[in-house]
């Protein structure tokens, strides 16, 4: 869908081909030394060293990003918090590390210089639930911080939903829609109707054809009005339940609706 491009553009480690990207104010990629001053960034490969312990890596990082660079201070104190939380420990060498220990090892580096801005591109794919929890429960104190922003991508809608407060849906490479996590929720429902023998659903704006049988229909709504119930009954169309949608149900209900916009 192109969300792992979009972050690697928001980090300089990919141009463009055309338009612009504005980090914390700064022009990627030619005032990135100052935006990256302010940035975590965790991704895919993690970009760590299987020989060396933890213990190496956190001396690295904290070496370029000490109380006195102007990069943002490294947080002895809240670093030595997430060893604890994530149960990790300094001599611990990253090789033997399991794929959730070294997202939290990758997540405390980031984490420990306090970054305005942290970027995460898929950060609980292949984790346990335990350290999916563990992994949530951090970004969420994060996010009790109203001066710093998460930004991440991720294909599990239910960690979204946990989480999130601002939602963008991306399809072959274009935003579908972009709305923040209550409205979007608020906005659609799911309507479960029955046709009688000599009714046809009317063509209502708005309300799509999710499947079902020639009789028996489930519909989709947005945006979702009363009058909508009103207007299906009215058509002979029994409307037997109304039900709000997970966010991975009105995912698949906008890409299906932008893909059938762009293909007509």
């Amino acid at each position: 869908a192109g969300k792992s491009t979009t972050l690697r553009m928001l980090i300089g480690l990919v141009q463009p081909d055309r338009g612009s990207v504005e980090v914390l104010g700064h022009r990627m990629p030619e005032q990135q030394d100052v935006a990256k001053r302010h940035v975590g960034f965790v991704y895919d490969d993690l970009g760590l060293y299987d020989r060396a312990t933890l213990g190496w890596h956190i001396d690295f990082v904290r070496s370029m990003f000490g109380s006195s660079n102007t990069a943002g201070p490294w947080d002895t104190a809240y670093a030595e918090q997430l060893l604890r939380r994530f149960d990790l420990h300094l001599a611990q060498k990253v090789g033997r590390m399991s794929r959730g220990q070294r997202v939290k090892a990758a997540l405390l580096l980031a984490l420990a210089r306090r970054p305005k801005l942290l970027i995460l591109d898929e950060p609980t794919a292949g984790l346990d639930p335990i350290a999916r929890r563990e992994v949530l429960t951090a970004l969420t104190d994060v996010l009790e911080d109203s001066e710093r922003t998460v930004l991440f991508s991720s294909q599990n809608t239910l960690d979204i939903e946990q989480i999130s407060d601002q939602i963008t849906f991306i399809d072959r490479g274009r935003v579908v829609t972009s709305a923040d996590k209550e409205s979007l929720l608020e906005d659609w429902r799911a309507l479960r109707v029955r046709v009688p023998p000599g009714a046809t659903l009317p063509a209502i704006p708005g309300v799509t054809r999710d499947g079902g049988s020639e009789r028996i229909a489930r519909l989709t709504a947005q945006p979702f009005e009363p009058a909508i119930v009103q207007e299906l009954e009215t058509a002979g169309v029994h409307v037997e339940a109304v039900e709000r949608m997970t966010l991975e149900e009105i995912f698949v209900a906008c890409v299906m609706r932008q893909r059938v916009g762009v293909e007509a």
